[in-house]
């Protein structure tokens, strides 16, 4: 076996589409999309066989720091079947060289690996886990940087994970019922789900959910290069929802209209809660003139999974349900495109933080069923140590220093 530093591009994606282990996060694109957004240099190494095919690969982003050296995150890495202990060991030890050769402080990684199974409030039961390889990795000498249930990491340590290897029948079944009954609702509003190339809308949507939940904002650049590197592999679509409120104002006079002239008593106060709700609606809408987009969602690809990464709302998209609607589709979408699961890419260790809306963000996905995923964390391969004990300190000076300047 043989160490490559410089992976073509070509020969990177064609490996990563080959592997189920590849995350999005480890994919060429978002080396691309890091070095724009970030200041990354992107590396792709890996290992060869005798023959040059490769067994293994990563995406590593070096940042750069003063005296000539460096730290290196290798986001969901490796990809590489885990199992295989002499590639494993192999890859391991030849990256203890790179790290000496390009004089790296350290290399972290967060295998998108699961730890163990846990229940609804992320204890553990019965069930799968990978404590060997987790033992393995601490033996090959890397440090665990520890159990952390929020997102204290580089990657939420926990996520929902649909499975789509079954009917999909079998999967709504899944889904809950509350979930499913908005998912109805929202066929009143006439919404109209489909795929667009409408980043500057989705941008906008995007600000109004940062604000309304108190999450960092991300500029428009961000999301453009984020766009543009996995739209060149046809790995992101955006999911949009789109009414026309006038249109509804009709349909919803007409159906007041309609239930004005039943007479009869039964279920007269069924028709005055409807009216009276109808009434109201059309009142909301009114101040709507043209037809609008109220939700927009981005999602990312591999070969073999879908994350739902980024999504933004209005008032209207929350009050027409359009939000669970767009979810809804953009799995349905995986589904019928032969994906195999659709992750929800992140929630809390904690169902019951009090830490911002978290608790209410992880309520609101666990209603999509699938799996409560917990990850294995973060790893750091040290090759200074003095320097490792010291980079936090001195990178935490240095952004108050920058955060006062600006």
């Amino acid at each position: 076996m043989k160490f490559v530093e410089n992976i073509s591009k070509n020969d990177y994606i064609k490996f990563c589409n080959k592997n189920k282990n590849t995350h999005f996060l480890q994919s060429y694109a978002w080396g691309s999309a890091g070095k724009k957004n970030r200041g990354y240099t992107p590396l792709y190494v890996g290992v060869t066989d005798k023959n040059d095919k490769l067994l293994a690969a990563c995406l590593i982003l070096k940042k750069a720091t003063p005296l000539n050296m460096c730290y290196l995150y290798s986001p969901r890495g490796f990809v590489l079947d885990f199992n295989d202990t002499k590639l494993l060991n192999f890859f391991v030890k030849s990256l203890k060289n790179y790290l000496k050769k390009i004089n790296a402080i350290y290399l972290k990684v967060d295998p998108g690996i699961k730890y163990q199974t846990i229940d609804k409030d992320a204890h553990k039961i019965e069930g799968e886990n990978n404590y060997k390889l987790f033992k393995k990795l601490i033996n090959l000498g890397f440090r665990h940087t520890g159990f952390y249930k929020l997102y204290n990491g580089n990657q939420p340590r926990y996520t929902i994970r649909i499975s789509l290897k079954k009917d999909f029948e079998d999967i709504k079944k899944e889904m809950s019922k509350s979930f499913l009954k908005t998912v109805r609702k929202s066929e009143e509003f006439d919404l109209e789900i489909s795929e667009t190339d409408d980043l500057k809308t989705f941008y906008e949507l995007a600000k109004n959910n940062s604000q309304k939940d108190g999450f960092k904002s991300y500029s428009y650049e961000y999301y453009k290069n984020i766009y543009e590197a996995f739209k060149e592999e046809n790995k992101i679509k955006i999911f949009e929802a789109k009414l026309n409120p006038q249109k509804i104002i009709k349909k919803f006079e007409s159906e007041i209209n309609e239930l004005n002239k039943i007479t009869s008593e039964k279920k007269k106060a069924d028709r005055i809660a409807r009216i009276q709700k109808l009434t109201n609606d059309i009142e909301s809408f009114k101040k709507y003139k043209k037809e609008l987009v109220v939700c927009s969602l981005v999602c990312v690809y591999t070969t073999y999974g879908a994350w739902s990464l980024y999504i933004g709302n209005n008032e209207l998209g929350t009050k027409t349900h359009a939000v669970n609607k767009v979810y809804f589709e953009s799995i349905k979408d995986a589904y019928d495109n032969g994906y195999e699961f659709y992750d929800l890419f992140g929630t809390v260790g904690d169902p019951k933080t009090t830490y911002k809306n978290l608790a209410g963000l992880h309520d609101f996905k666990r209603k999509f069923g699938g799996e409560y995923l917990e990850f294995m964390g973060e790893f750091d391969l040290v090759n200074k140590k003095v320097w490792y004990k010291l980079l936090p300190v001195l990178l935490k000076v240095y952004r108050k220093i920058r955060g006062n300047r600006i």
